[in-house]
């Protein structure tokens, strides 16, 4: 298990997302607000892998789920 404290960052990269500062605020502010009802991994703007990707770390309670719940919250404000 990797025991790494991973970013918003990271996770864009790990997505296959563009990761900048800019990038990262620019597609949270495009996709927010994520309507309650709507869970994140199931949101529409995902691939079919990224949603698998979050769904499998935040249903594992995996090194990445910190980070996909930051991110969900992001998405929620």
């Amino acid at each position: 298990m990797d025991l790494s404290n991973h970013t918003m960052h990271d996770l864009f990269a790990q997505l296959g997302l563009p990761n900048t500062e800019a990038d990262v605020q620019a597609f949270i502010a495009r996709h927010r607000p994520l309507p309650e009802e709507v869970r994140l991994a199931d949101a529409p703007f995902w691939t079919s892998a990224q949603g698998q990707f979050l769904r499998e770390e935040l249903k594992e309670d995996a090194d990445w789920a910190e980070v996909v719940d930051q991110l969900n919250l992001a998405l929620r404000a």
